[in-house]
């Protein structure tokens, strides 16, 4: 279609709440998105400047738009989050249906069978779930098993087939897990009382059941029904013991769903706590691949749509971190303190649990993507032009103003490369000058990386502040490199990072992976600067005093200390062992030296 066709599509849109489709010139599917006023939002596209490249070659790609118009805002959700999932449209965030999640099935019969399943057939049976884990499905059932007396044939046990007396009792009856349904041992309406209680129970609801069965179990005991009573006790113990497992919050808080979400550059991680009752029936963390740079709000609300929609979830109260739209018939709460903050806090260490987990397998088993998502956040977080692939940190070190030396350690796709590492001692300074010393230093460094034709890296890190980082800025400037390679100096007290000509620091969260990459390069800068340091120190004392010993030079003193070990060692030695290692004429000038009169 032509740019004509697209403007009059753009003039027609209507200002109410809807869905709308951008298709390319093959009429195939770019993206679907939702609006409370489709000509607003849409003509938002075209109209202003777009900062993020995808979305301006998304713009580009537009040839045509559909739009459909619905009544309210949560018919826009529904509908933008099912579209989603039919078309995956290329800039659209990533939304899988997983539909093999596990079920607690209550099968609509005569005498309903309670089992597990990943099948949901509309028959008229009852599906409680779905279940994140088997393991869930298992306790539960295994409670229901332990509390209630239910078949597990699947026999057809309609009355006239009992009458005609079809059916035998199996082992299941002989050993007390069923009462014998099939040869009319249990009336309809006795099964179909437990079947409600173990409907309350799948919904968190154990309060009904617990007083029943106590009631029971009072009346065993008057009507002097002991061993009875004992049977009816164990299973009270029983549920009694799955709630206090499963009650963690205020049992006041019922039928609410709680949502946190933590993200990155590439994805959303959103939690999904579902309560019922004061239990914790459901968690369930949802991770969302970006196209877009969309935002944690836009995530959230497509988020909470999906989940609901796929844990059939009813209820009518949300808990969120930040005001959010999902409609007017779903409250929204954002809790600031007590008990439904701490849900709120519990569903937040949740879904950072699980980002943690993914990074850890994504690490193991993909490290180029795992490199690939470290460095875009650091490019995001540090506001840098482009991906910090290598990077590059400067330290200096003179103890006691003496024998001034730096390092410069290499970081490759966030992780040290040590054969680039490189020492410097200090030629042109004399004395402790750190802020001359960095700049001799990154003027070297960088003046030998330009002659040798090597590449240069995308960010330097310098181990100061504003000082040191205006130094190693003369360098930049002398070797005409300023504004070619992204240079910041990280403090040392409070983890400011500071950039060229701003007198504002940085400050990162300071659990980030950005600054801990940056505080690892630092740590690892000193350390090599201060090993180089120590063993220069070190053979220089050494050294010293050997020197000054006439006609002896640099590789006898290396033979003596090979043999010897210690200076020490050599001034206490004998005349003979002298011998033995440097022959007698030096040894007789060492000997001589240490023993004068």
């Amino acid at each position: 279609m032509g740019e004509t066709t697209l403007n009059v599509q753009l003039k027609t849109l209507p200002n109410l709440p809807g869905v709308y489709q951008f298709f390319d010139a093959d009429d195939k599917i770019l993206y679907v998105g939702k609006a409370k006023n489709l000509k607003k939002r849409v003509s938002s596209y075209f109209n202003k400047q777009h900062d993020y490249g995808k979305t301006k070659v998304l713009v580009k790609k537009i040839a045509s738009i559909k739009h459909i118009v619905v009544n309210t805002e949560t018919d826009a959700l529904l509908l933008e989050n099912n579209l989603i999932k039919k078309y995956q449209p290329r800039y659209n965030v990533m939304l899988k249906d997983d539909k093999s999640y596990p079920w607690i099935c209550i099968k609509k019969e005569r005498f309903p069978r309670v089992f597990s399943t990943r099948r949901v057939i509309k028959d008229g049976s009852e599906y409680f779930g779905p279940y994140t884990s088997m393991k869930t499905v298992s306790t539960l059932l295994g409670l229901i098993k332990g509390v209630f007396q239910l078949r597990t044939c699947n026999y057809d046990l309609a009355q006239e087939k009992i009458d005609a007396g079809k059916y035998k009792v199996c082992l299941e009856y002989h050993l007390g897990n069923c009462k014998g349904a099939c040869e009319g041992l249990e009336t309809e309406t006795a099964y179909h009382n437990n079947i409600a209680a173990i409907r309350e129970i799948l919904k968190g609801n154990f309060k009904e059941s617990l007083h029943q069965f106590k009631q029971q179990m009072q009346q065993y005991a008057q009507d002097m029904l002991f061993e009875e009573a004992q049977k009816i006790k164990e299973k009270i113990e029983i549920l009694e013991n799955y709630q206090a497992k499963s009650t963690v919050v205020n049992p006041k808080i019922s039928n609410v769903d709680v949502f946190t979400i933590v993200s990155d550059e590439s994805y959303g991680y959103v939690n999904f706590l579902q309560l019922s009752y004061g239990a914790i029936i459901r968690s369930h963390t949802l991770e969302i691949k970006k196209k877009l740079q969309e935002t944690d709000e836009v995530l959230l609300e497509l988020a909470i749509t999906e989940l609901r929609q796929r844990f059939n979830s009813t209820s009518r109260e949300i808990f969120v971190p930040f005001k959010i739209n999902v409609g007017h018939d779903i409250k929204v709460t954002v809790p600031k303190l007590g008990d439904k903050k701490h849900l709120l806090d519990l569903s937040l260490r949740n879904a950072k649990y699980h980002r943690m987990e993914r990074f850890k397998q994504v690490k193991m088993t993909d490290p180029d993507k795992h490199a690939n998502r470290i460095m875009a956040q650091m490019k995001a977080d540090l506001r840098l032009s482009e991906a910090p692939r290598h990077i590059e940190c400067f330290d200096n070190s003179n103890i006691q103003g003496t024998n001034p030396v730096a390092a410069c350690v290499v970081f490759k796709n966030g992780k040290p490369s040590k054969k680039d590492y490189r020492h410097f001692n200090i030629k042109t300074v004399v004395g402790p000058d750190d802020f001359a010393s960095m700049e001799e230093v990154v003027y070297r460094r960088y003046k030998r990386l330009l002659e040798e034709e090597k590449p240069l890296p995308q960010l330097i890190v310098i181990d100061g502040g504003k000082g040191q980082l205006s130094s190693a800025l003369k360098s930049l400037d002398a070797l005409g490199l300023r504004g070619k390679i992204a240079i910041i100096g990280i403090a040392k007290r409070l983890e400011e990072l500071f950039y060229p000509d701003d007198p504002i620091p940085l400050y990162l969260d300071k659990k980030s992976e950005t600054l801990k990459i940056i505080q690892q390069l630092r740590n690892e800068a000193h350390r090599f600067g201060i090993t180089h340091h120590r063993d220069k120190r070190s053979k220089s004392a050494l050294n010293t005093e050997l020197e000054t010993i006439p006609g002896i030079g640099e590789k006898t003193i290396v033979q003596l200390l090979k043999a010897f070990k210690s200076v020490k060692r050599i001034t206490n030695a004998k005349l003979d062992e002298l011998e033995d290692v440097v022959g007698s004429h030096k040894a007789n000038k060492i000997y001589n030296y240490y023993h004068k009169p």
